[in-house]
């Protein structure tokens, strides 16, 4: 003992315990004890070895016996090497070893509760013995018993302080109960004892991922993968190390040296799939997930992101049989129905995304996006007191869920309660204040209140909302700036965010040039809408020799008057609102539309993925949304050259229609009420001046009022007639003509009636006062119609132009300003000067007929115009150009 260190003794005694030299073990113990007498490990062994050698009544089954056993074991013959473990077991009940075999055989063989019980025989057999606990370690471990299989790992490292393996494996549960810390600990001395433990090197560098310690993952798989260049694990891992950090290029680098290493690993086909994905190359990130498939029939995640890869691509059907093969494999994959759910909800089939959704939630009550997603469904059938619950309850589960207040903001909004969908936004915001698309929608509906302080409060932020990051909704911030330039922006990121995948639909140029153009008009309004008024008579003259029209409604469809009259008018007329994308575009091909043209544009109920789908050779944005809608999938935007001068086309990705008046269309039998009405009808005074502005409240800024408030101090027994859009901007508006020294009572809001009524009631006032960033447009053309004059500010942007184009159309561009100070001017001018306003009045009185802004026959001939051109460039080969149409 005088030449060995207390280590060697140890490594001696244990070799005889192995070996089941007992008496041989026991001198080395003693040995041990001679030289330090309290050494808890040699007294716990020798007393272990005590009980032991008191219990053996057989001895210890010969050598070759042995050896026959374990041969047999290595050779792979696990069913053979138990049935053979049982027979000496049975000879042999105290034999260790032969214990030993057999759980080894047995955990081979997946029979985890076998193996154990013959592990805790080997350490009730030898409590000494360190392989036996370890053993056992790795067999609770594999059972879930976590706790008991580190109690294990403990005692063989305590047998065994030197053992790597126990410690390995230590690590490798302690991890698995997320002591993260702690099993880098169990890695590092596992390391420190032998340090090219390649194994210990990889799982500590998964450790380290885990805990998003990423650049010390990557340092831990390079010393791997310095020691062994072909371990495969370890390139996967430094793959999805990298692909943390979304350094992707050198991510695919690491999966493809896997691969190279091992083709058929399919984790790294899988993580290669992800990182394409990622980087938007979806159809090579599809094929990673097949040759995933390919090795693996049955791999649940990969038909999983196959499938999230397809409705990427709009493949919806596709990614909806992929999401099915995930629920045949694995019937509780959440995950796989929720999204199922989403796609089912884009192709416009709200009930079978619903029935989604509810199966979800049987499986996992407690799953929010769920709830969610079932309320934002419930939501788009109008069924919003089960949308309400629904979100709620998303809320109960998860107090700070974004969406699920935004999409109850939405839900309020929808029904006009502008202060609870404000409420929700607000909630909303304090959760996520970067959230470019909720700000937008904020400050949206507090302009439709008028609540300009807490607007004016949001002013720095509004040049960069929608323009870089995330999109907004490009209409919800039209009102606040006029910035052509960045609502350009704003509807490109919109339209790059929202309809990534362009169609690569080509149409076939007829051989001749068709006798007559099919054209379909698409509208989310035709109803009783300012649209339909403005379509009705345009609809009605086009020329049935050159044009069959068909009409599609896209929009949540009202029975009304308006409805019946202007699907009547239309050669053929269909509802797709409810048909899914795929669904509808079947329709819309099978009718071989040649000009298909968008209404509704980024407005509410807008079917704009249809268009980036391809309806027909040529697109064309008209009326519905005033400006650009960004993308190339559109290729004109009607306009004139007042509204859009050339200059200004920088603006716009479409080309121009140029018509030669004004783009707006109008309807020259329009009906206006001839019952009588009065001034004291309306609250208006008998005798006063009575200034009007008939426009959305949310187009309202102070800009205009604090004009309009100076106007009314110096033109006396003035009022201001605005039109009545809720609750909370009246008294708004009246707070804020307080504060500015004009009574209350002179702010008088209108109620909303039938439009012929409300033409008829124009006549009561004296003169319309127009709004700068968003011009007044149906509003401008009404007023003009019922003989009103109108006074406006022109602007930069298209929407900021509308009135100067309908004034130069009907023959009025002296009511046209530049800039504040003359818009004043000339209002308080027309009010304190009759005659001169009477002059205007009787000028627009004789042009109204006169001029063509209201020659609807005229304009629809130029409108056909420009419709023959753009097919015709498509039939010449040509791409879209800008188009003048003569006079």
């Amino acid at each position: 003992m005088v030449e060995l260190s207390l280590e060697q003794a140890f490594e001696r005694a244990e070799y005889h315990v192995e070996k089941g030299e007992v008496s041989e073990a026991r001198k080395f113990y003693q040995a041990i004890l001679s030289a330090v007498p309290d050494n808890e490990r040699a007294l716990t062994a020798l007393a272990a070895l005590q009980e032991g050698q008191s219990l053996t009544n057989v001895g210890d089954p010969p050598q070759e016996v042995t050896t026959q056993l374990v041969n047999l074991y290595n050779s792979g013959q696990l069913v053979a090497t138990v049935e053979q473990a049982r027979t000496l077991t049975d000879q042999y009940p105290k034999a260790f070893i032969i214990w030993n075999i057999l759980g080894a055989a047995h955990k081979g063989l997946g029979k985890s509760f076998e193996a154990s019980q013959a592990f805790k025989k080997v350490t009730k057999l030898n409590p000494t013995y360190a392989d036996g606990f370890n053993n056992l370690g790795t067999t609770l471990k594999e059972q879930g018993r976590l706790e008991e299989a580190i109690e294990a790992f403990e005692k063989a490292i305590f047998l065994k302080p030197g053992y790597a393996e126990a410690y390995y494996n230590m690590g490798i549960t302690l991890q698995e109960k997320g002591k993260l810390e702690e099993a880098i600990e169990a890695y590092e001395k596992a390391l420190a004892i032998k340090p090219d433990y390649v194994d210990a090197y990889n799982n500590m560098g998964v450790t380290l991922k885990d805990q998003g310690k990423l650049e010390e993952a990557i340092k831990a798989y390079e010393k791997v993968l310095a020691i062994k260049p072909d371990y495969v694990d370890a390139y996967n891992n430094m793959g999805n190390a990298l692909y943390d950090q979304g350094v992707l290029e050198e991510a695919k680098e690491a999966y493809n040296k896997a691969l190279a290493i091992k083709p058929n690993y399919v984790d790294a086909y899988y993580n290669m799939g992800n990182a394409l994905k990622d980087q938007g190359k979806l159809e090579e990130a599809i094929k990673a997930y097949e040759k995933v498939l390919a090795i693996k029939p049955d791999y649940a995640d990969a038909y999983y992101n196959m499938g999230n890869a397809l409705k990427e691509q709009g493949k919806l059907e596709e990614a909806i049989k992929a999401y099915e093969k995930v629920l045949a494999i694995k019937p509780d994959y959440v995950a796989a129905y929720n999204n199922m759910g989403i796609t089912l909800k884009d192709q416009g089939k709200l009930e079978k995304a619903i029935e989604a959704y509810e199966k979800v939630i049987s499986i996992k009550p407690n799953y929010a996006d769920a709830y969610c997603n079932m309320g934002v469904s419930l939501k788009e059938k109008d069924r919003f007191e089960e949308a309400l619950r629904a979100l709620r309850k998303a809320i109960s589960i998860k107090p700070d869920y974004t969406d699920a207040y935004i999409n109850i903001g939405v839900i309020f909004q929808n029904q006009g309660n502008c202060g609870a969908a404000i409420e929700n936004y607000t909630k909303a915001l304090s959760l996520e204040p970067s959230n470019a698309k909720l700000r937008s929608l904020k400050l949206f509906q507090q302009a439709k209140i008028c609540d300009w302080k807490a607007l004016e409060e949001d002013r720095p932020l509004w040049p960069r909302l929608g323009v870089s990051g995330k999109a907004v909704e490009p209409f919800a911030v039209l009102s606040l700036e006029d910035a052509p330039e960045r609502h350009r922006l704003r509807s490109e990121n919109y339209a790059k965010e929202h309809f990534p995948v362009k169609s690569t639909k080509q149409f076939k140029r007829p051989s001749q040039m068709p006798k007559r153009l099919r054209i379909g008009y698409f509208s989310a309004d035709f109803k009783e809408h300012p649209a339909s008024y403005l379509m009705f008579k345009i609809i009605e003259c086009h020329d049935r020799s050159l044009f069959d029209v068909y009409g599609y409604s896209i929009g949540q469809p009202k029975l009304d008057k308006m409805r019946e009259k202007i699907s009547g008018a239309f050669d053929v007329f269909k509802d797709i609102h409810s048909s899914s994308d795929i669904e509808a575009l079947k329709t819309i091909h099978n009718d071989k539309i040649d000009i298909a043209i968008d209404l509704t544009g980024y407005t509410k109920d807008s079917r704009t993925s249809l268009f980036s789908s391809r309806l027909a050779p040529v697109q064309i944005n008209y009326l519905g949304y005033p400006g650009t809608l960004g993308t190339d999938f559109m290729d004109y935007i009607v306009a004139d050259q007042n509204l859009m001068p050339e200059a200004f086309q920088e603006f716009y990705i479409e080309k121009p229609i140029y018509l030669p008046h004004t783009y707006w269309p109008t309807n020259n039998i329009q009906a206006i009420s001839q019952k009588v009405q009065t001034r004291e009808d309306m609250g208006l005074p008998s005798d006063g001046f009575v200034f009007c502005c008939f426009n959305n409240n949310y187009k309202i800024s102070p800009k205009e009022f604090d004009i309009w408030m100076r106007l009314m101090t110096k033109v006396e027994g003035s009022v201001l007639w605005l039109l009545k859009s809720n609750k909370w901007a009246e008294h708004n508006m009246k707070r804020e003509a307080e504060a500015r020294g004009i009574s209350a009572d002179r702010v008088i809001f209108a109620e909303k009636v039938e439009n012929s009524e409300h033409l008829a009631r124009h006549r009561l006032a004296d003169l319309f006062l127009d709004t700068f960033n968003y011009n007044a447009h149906t509003t401008a053309s009404e007023a003009l119609w019922a003989g009103l004059p109108i006074v406006t500010k022109l602007g930069k942007g298209f929407a900021a132009r509308v009135a100067g184009s309908l004034l130069n159309a009907v023959g009025l561009p002296e009511l046209i300003t530049y800039d504040e100070e003359a818009y004043e001017a000339l209002i308080l001018e027309l009010a304190t000067k009759p005659k001169k306003l009477s002059a205007i009045k009787q000028k627009l009185e004789v042009n109204r007929l006169s001029k063509p802004l209201f020659d609807t026959e005229q304009y629809t001939k130029h409108l056909e115009n420009g419709y023959l051109q753009a097919y015709q460039r498509h039939f010449d080969g040509k791409k879209p150009d800008t188009i003048f149409v003569p006079e």
